[in-house]
């Protein structure tokens, strides 16, 4: 199979254009490519900063084969680091854990602090002798993996090339503003995880568009029907779909979740949905939000870790229990409900005559903006 084929087609006005070409959900070599050239030379989500709550926590993360270890140091700061000794290679932290004092290399016990700095080398100038005039201990700290942290999702930046994450989602921080004060998780029952046998591009383009919602969601339909819903969609940046009669949420009592503080009218019953390029799905209402980060495993398998948060803690309003975990049972179904579809248009990737499809040029804007900015960065990535 041609792994150079032109993509001159995908990057056509959505009127005229066909989808990515089946070889990037099927073909391993593709696969591997988008690794370098979409993934890890973009900022990708890899975890939330709730999995380390507080300092010294550890927490390892395979993301893609390579070994990263999330860190919160003592000032609260998260880092992420290589999780690779720079002694001989041994894997540091094979399982979340508190560091209580540093992070010991269990192969010739050379220490790091939590910062990544090297501390102690036992024995390394021979027994009893723990420097060496040859061995530069500044110079051979853990090493640090560009990271920002945005709603809770730990972002990183593998290559080190890509802009700051400021500057690349300049649009989306002005656009959501409003949602920029403090967010709780829900605890645990709000924590889902879907494995789907599915590329997770596939899973991006379905959560971009609102297209589907008669047909996969009837639930959802029943009040918030397509013609409540508009395209969002900023070329090279992001896309997704917005909804004008979001409902909230009530128990028997008519209670509902408190908002989140000092939101305007706008979001009385609006929401949004949006993929923060390339594997982060977020959505925001009036009193609740939520972030996923998709895993990619293989060609056709996905994880998707979905994490609900609120305007108020767990622990402060035991009394909305029973409307968290309606909610998440709410979410959890939806989440459901999209399995056969990102499954079932893997399968259809296996159709050899199929061309990468065409597009709604009214209905699939958001799904093809993505399109166009994967085949963007992969073009980027071959002329490198």
């Amino acid at each position: 199979m041609n792994t150079h084929s032109p993509l001159s087609s995908v990057l056509a006005p959505v009127n005229t254009a066909n989808g990515l070409p089946n070889e990037h959900y099927v073909d391993p070599r593709v696969f591997d490519e988008e690794k370098k050239s979409v993934l890890f030379a973009n900022w990708s989500g890899i975890g939330f900063g709730k999995d380390i709550p507080e300092a010294g926590d550890a927490k390892p993360v395979d993301f893609l084969g390579m070994p990263l270890l999330l860190v919160r140091d003592r000032t609260g700061e998260i880092g992420v680091f290589q999780n690779t000794c720079r002694h001989r290679g041994m894997i540091l932290v094979d399982k979340p854990q508190k560091i209580r004092g540093a992070i010991r290399c269990p192969y010739h016990s050379w220490c790091y602090g939590l910062n990544g700095a090297l501390r102690t080398t036992p024995h390394v100038g021979g027994p009893g002798q723990n420097t060496h005039e040859d061995v530069d201990i500044d110079k051979l700290g853990l090493i640090r993996i560009r990271s920002h942290i945005w709603r809770d999702v730990i972002f990183v930046n593998v290559d080190g090339q890509a802009p700051d994450f400021t500057e690349v989602h300049a649009g989306l921080l002005e656009r959501w503003q409003e949602f920029e004060t403090p967010i709780h998780h829900g605890g645990e029952g709000s924590s889902l995880k879907l494995e789907v046998a599915t590329n997770w591009k596939l899973a991006v383009e379905n959560y971009c568009e609102s297209y589907h919602l008669p047909w996969v969601h009837p639930g959802l339909n029943s009040y918030s029907r397509l013609e409540d819903h508009y395209n969002i969609e900023e070329r090279g940046q992001y896309s997704g779909q917005g909804t004008l009669v979001y409902r909230q949420l009530t128990d028997e009592g008519g209670a509902k979740l408190p908002d989140f503080a000092g939101l305007s009218d706008q979001w009385d019953e609006g929401a949004e949905y949006i993929a923060v390029y390339p594997n982060v799905l977020l959505g925001v209402q009036r009193d609740h939000s939520f972030a996923i980060v998709l895993e990619p495993k293989d060609c056709g398998h996905t994880v998707e870790h979905i994490e609900l948060y609120y305007a108020q803690s767990e622990r402060d309003t035991p009394e909305l229990d029973g409307l968290r975990a309606s909610n998440a049972q709410l979410w959890k179904t939806v989440f459901e409900e999209d399995v056969f579809v990102v499954e079932g248009m893997q399968k259809g990737r296996h159709g050899i005559l199929f061309d990468g499809g065409r597009f709604s040029p009214a209905m699939d804007g958001p799904t093809h903006n993505f399109h166009h900015w994967v085949a963007t960065q992969v073009q980027k990535g071959r002329a490198a």
